[in-house]
């Protein structure tokens, strides 16, 4: 394995570690050495993971004490952050990521109203077709890639290079999240025909309708959400 993709493994495992509760923040890591024999490695795999996690806020090197976890909100990860809330179990987590993406998305969909393509419109159409074809056949896994697709051109389609690039680290959690509730056909009719009002608003061309049209999709899915996985 590559040092790159090994030094990875380790990183998730040391915010795995924090999220089950073994090591919560304010608490110190143990040893390096306990650490490195714990997950297989080199003591010098284990510093550069230390290093990653201390470049983005999520430990701290007290000299001559150890490393401690540093209160998340500390922490200048997104994807560091999205791991140990989403691994926590904590009921909370899935609604603040749809809070989120309410504040993101529905901007986005306003924006891309007056900046979308042809081309864009048509990778909506597909996509949204392609949510149809896996709903009548079965296929959580194929809906719910179609799913993600047609969010990420509405994204792209707002001309804000920043929009995708603040929800890109986010994209394994939301996948996670996606399937959870995708599981439950009556979810995947509510996106259907919430997909499709987003996309007519778009293809009109109407900034509040898009912005709108997005919004009660954001609504249905945190609907969905109560009833079928918060409950």
């Amino acid at each position: 394995m590559a040092r790159e993709s090994l030094v990875d493994v380790v990183v998730a495992a040391l915010l795995e570690r924090v999220a089950d509760g073994r090591t919560p923040p304010g608490e110190l890591l143990p040893p390096e050495a306990e650490l490195a024999e714990e997950n297989e490695v080199s003591r010098l795999t284990l510093r550069e993971a230390l290093k990653v996690l201390q470049a983005q806020g999520v430990v701290e090197v007290e000299r001559g004490r150890g490393t401690r976890v540093r209160p998340t909100a500390q922490w200048s990860s997104i994807r560091a952050v999205a791991h140990v809330h989403d691994r926590s179990g904590g009921a909370d987590a899935p609604l603040h990521l749809l809070q989120l993406r309410r504040m993101v998305e529905t901007g986005a969909a306003e924006l891309a109203a007056a900046h979308r393509t042809d081309h864009d419109l048509a990778e909506l159409e597909r996509h949204l077709a392609a949510m149809r074809t896996a709903h009548d056949g079965g296929d959580v896994e194929a809906f719910v890639a179609a799913d993600i697709a047609f969010h990420d051109v509405v994204l792209h389609a707002s001309g804000n290079p920043f929009v995708a690039v603040l929800l890109g680290p986010l994209s394994a959690v939301l996948r996670a999240r996606r399937h959870e509730t995708s599981q439950h056909e009556p979810v995947q009719v509510h996106a259907i025909a919430e997909h499709a009002g987003v996309l007519d608003a778009l293809r009109d061309g109407d900034a509040a309708a898009s912005r709108a049209a997005m919004e009660s999709h954001m609504d249905q899915t945190l609907r969905d959400l109560q009833r079928y996985v918060l409950r």
